[in-house]
C-alpha cells in the first residue's frame, strides 16, 4: 500500500523524557520517531468529555498528542465519576471543558 502524506510535519525533536515515555511507540515500524514527532504536533479537537470523550482524551494525551482541545458545555456530576475516567471528586460542579484539562 502506497504512503499517504503527512497530515501533520513532525516537531523539531523528542527530548530525552520523550524518547523514554514513548519508546514503545519508537519500536513500532508504522510509527517511528517520525511518527512520535507528528503526535507531538498534531491538534485534536474532542467534542463531549463524558462517558466517551473522557477516556479519549486520557489516552489521546498519553500517546503525546501535542495539542488537545475539549468543548463540553455540561458540569461535572458525582454521577459521572464512575464512568468519567479525567474527572474527581474535587471537580463537581465544574464545567467538563475546564475539569479535563
Amino acid at each position: 500500500m502506497a504512503s499517504l502524506p503527512p497530515l501533520v510535519e513532525p516537531a523539531a525533536e523528542l527530548t530525552k523524557d520523550e524518547v523514554a515515555r514513548y519508546s514503545r511507540h519508537l519500536i513500532i515500524p508504522d510509527v517511528g520517531v517520525d511518527g512520535q514527532k507528528r503526535l507531538k504536533n498534531a491538534k485534536v479537537l474532542v467534542v463531549g468529555a463524558g462517558g466517551l470523550g473522557s477516556p479519549a482524551l486520557l489516552y489521546l494525551a498519553a500517546a503525546g498528542v501535542g495539542t488537545l482541545g475539549v468543548v463540553d458545555f455540561d458540569v461535572v456530576d458525582e454521577s459521572n465519576l464512575q464512568r468519567q475516567v479525567i474527572h474527581g471528586q474535587s471537580d463537581i460542579g465544574k464545567p467538563k471543558a475546564q475539569s479535563a484539562k
